[in-house]
């Protein structure tokens, strides 16, 4: 008999939907809050700055828990359309416990499981994969499925959208194939000026979850000033953790000669905290793990800020912080710029999974 879901882990599984995972006490370091940030006493050596809040997102661990629970209650293989979050580290672990990662679900034999990664698919997905007799499990983030409400609610209105984000990442696909005959995707500034569309007077836009903030403000400047009766989305498409991330980075770039973000080449939300320290003028560089640290980005510096993107998980982070320690960083500083709680619920067909578990279970 496959592997049965017991009761006990279905507590845990909630839970971690809902706590904060504690900093471990080997760190010894000191906490700093918000409003100190800008006044830091610097200890004799070197200092590495710990930001808050920090690597996974609610629609990560959201993804991440959907594959652990679907391979524990159903049993491997499970078939995962594209890397279900950005995080080669993340891919590789899940990949030892049975999923398989393919690039379509043309490669998934009919009848099988098949779970959507947290960056969403378009509705051409969804409908070969129902054609295929595939078993959908929707690990799409709550917030990716907002932007695709959104915009398929301007398509039906006579809307002619504008998505702003890269045109070649898996969520700006997804999105895109919701009205692709109305929308176009513009990545610059630049790009704004050769949009055309039939009415100037009825455009929309709407912006990938992981973008730069103030690369996003400035495209939709250009795109106000050229369509100016031009609607937005009602709440903003950017995620929380995107920009509490940004903002983090903000606060304590000038206090730092260099800035290390934990995090995977493809990871978007990523590369964007490496840009927003750059344009601030601090040196900074992406690292898959502490491995990828060049000794020539210490030599001099006095004071590290060390984050991570919304997909790499905590211990890269606790890996890393370990490193420079033994580099002579060893006064650890986390700083928290603010708190952040948002938890999301599991998809249905999980849930239902680990309520009948337990009955399967009986002999």
């Amino acid at each position: 008999m496959g592997s049965v879901y017991p009761k006990s882990t279905v507590f845990v599984a909630i839970l971690h939907l809902k706590k904060q995972v504690p900093l471990p006490t080997s760190f010894g370091v000191g906490k700093t809050n918000f409003g100190m940030a800008r006044t830091l006493t610097k200890a004799e050596g070197k200092t590495l700055l710990l930001l808050k809040p920090r690597g996974f997102c609610a629609g990560v661990v959201r993804a991440i828990d959907v594959v652990r629970i679907a391979l524990e209650a159903f049993g491997p293989p499970i078939y995962v359309r594209k890397e279900i979050v950005h995080n080669s580290f993340v891919v590789e672990e899940l990949r030892g416990k049975g999923a398989i990662f393919v690039d379509s679900e043309d490669e998934v034999p009919n009848g099988e499981r098949i779970i959507y990664s947290a960056h969403g698919v378009s509705p051409e997905v969804r409908e070969h994969s129902a054609r295929r007799g595939l078993r959908v499990i929707d690990a799409t983030c709550p917030l990716v499925t907002k932007v695709h409400v959104e915009a398929v609610k301007f398509a039906k209105e006579g809307y002619s959208l504008i998505l702003i984000g890269h045109k070649d990442h898996d969520e700006v696909v997804g999105t895109l194939g919701e009205a692709p005959a109305v929308t176009q995707v513009v990545g610059s500034p630049e790009q704004v000026q050769s949009l055309s569309v039939p009415d100037p007077n009825r455009v929309a836009y709407l912006t990938q979850t992981t973008l730069s903030l103030d690369e996003t403000k400035d495209i939709i400047a250009a795109l106000k000033k050229k369509f100016p009766n031009i609607k937005g989305p009602a709440a903003q498409d950017i995620c929380y953790a995107t920009e509490n991330r940004q903002v983090a980075v903000k606060q304590v770039a000038s206090e730092a000669d260099l800035l290390l973000v934990v995090g995977s080449e493809n990871s978007s939300n990523s590369n964007r905290l490496v840009e927003v320290a750059r344009n601030l003028g601090t040196n900074a560089h992406l690292v898959d793990s502490c491995n990828d640290i060049v000794a020539e980005w210490l030599k001099g510096v006095k004071t590290i800020a060390l984050t991570a993107g919304a997909s790499a998980p905590e211990h890269l982070v606790e890996e890393t912080v370990e490193f420079l320690r033994s580099k002579g960083f060893a006064n650890v500083q986390e700083l928290e710029v603010m708190p952040e709680n948002v938890r999301f619920g599991l998809p249905p067909e999980i849930v239902e999974a680990i309520a009948a578990a337990p009955a399967a279970s009986a002999d």
